[in-house]
């Protein structure tokens, strides 16, 4: 990928433990972020065969049998066109865009002024596009939705990151992203300065009060999480201080603490003593995240920038001779 941004997991591999490193408060502020600060253990990209498939998946939905509208302009025209934005955003996406008129078969020269991961102001003119105006029409639409839907979401994550501030804790998302575009926004989600939790049920262990009820106890469901596999990520769910015991007595990694309180929350940090990673979750905003991360967890997980995103306005226009 000519503009990607590493993805970081939250698995480890058989050698060693995880233990990334905190990025610097520079290191978030940064246009591009320096993602590869966190030193994760194992790192997956979103590989340009999942670019092509979700692009060309997105172009069978708008363009079934063909563009019917487009028809109406001489094919052999050619055109112009800008993207600007209309607002302030965390810009990403632009190898969809690149993919969305490579798959389309025709030469459209598209010419980048900024990379995934910068933030821009409103008005600011993202890239030209010069070539087939047929082309150039057909694509308008899947170009814009992924580039706006990735962007939101990376904008949004930047908001979050920026609201936790100079404090240790690291923002995670969630699985609750839209059907079919899961590594897309966690790609998203890096741009915009976050981590990625497990990518799906397959990378790492989450147990939660089923599992645990099914097990009889979370030393059984971790027991057996370790018989499964021993190179996941293991993390449980807690609501109590009780259960939080249990899971310091079995050695779990990493306790995700659901719904606790403020109070609690630094309470259960200072009891901890860096026993286990400490991630806060549930009802956590805008509002909240920086008097969350103050505690002192080493994580606050949300699926609000993955779920709650607004796609960003973005405007693509064409010059006068179309």
């Amino acid at each position: 990928m000519s503009r990607g941004i590493e993805v970081c997991l939250s698995g480890k591999t058989p050698q060693a433990p995880y233990r990334d490193e905190p990025a610097s408060t520079a290191a978030r502020s940064s246009n591009l972020l320096s993602l590869r600060v966190f030193r994760p253990l194992w790192i997956r990209l979103l590989k340009p065969s999942d670019i092509t498939h979700l692009v060309a998946t997105a172009l069978q939905e708008d363009i079934g049998d063909g563009d019917v509208t487009a028809q109406l302009i001489d094919a052999n025209a050619c055109a112009q066109a800008t993207i600007i934005s209309r607002e302030a955003a965390v810009i990403c996406g632009c190898d969809f865009v690149d993919e969305v008129f490579r798959q389309l078969g025709t030469d459209i020269a598209v010419d980048w002024r900024v990379h995934d991961g910068d933030e821009v102001t409103p008005n600011t003119l993202l890239c030209t596009l010069g070539g087939n105006a047929r082309t150039l029409l057909t694509g308008e639409r899947t170009a814009l939705n992924f580039l706006q839907t990735l962007a939101g979401t990376a904008t949004l994550t930047r908001a979050y990151v920026n609201a936790i501030g100079a404090h240790k804790t690291r923002l995670l998302d969630t699985r609750k992203t839209l059907p079919g575009l899961r590594l897309a926004q966690k790609y998203a989600v890096a741009c915009g300065g976050g981590m990625n939790h497990r990518i799906g049920l397959y990378d790492a262990f989450l147990i939660k009060e089923n599992h645990i009820q099914a097990a009889g106890s979370i030393a059984g469901a971790v027991d057996a999480a370790r018989r499964v596999s021993a190179d996941l990520l293991l993390e449980v769910e807690v609501e109590t201080f009780a259960q939080l015991d249990e899971c310091l007595d079995c050695g779990v990694e990493r306790v995700l603490l659901d719904n606790f309180s403020l109070d609690d929350l630094g309470t259960v940090v200072t009891r901890v003593d860096g026993r286990a990673a400490l991630e806060a979750s549930g009802n956590i905003d805008l509002e909240t995240i920086h008097a969350v991360a103050q505690t002192g967890v080493d994580f606050i997980s949300t699926g609000a920038i993955t779920k709650h995103v607004r796609a960003v306005d973005l405007s693509m226009r064409f010059d006068d001779s179309l």
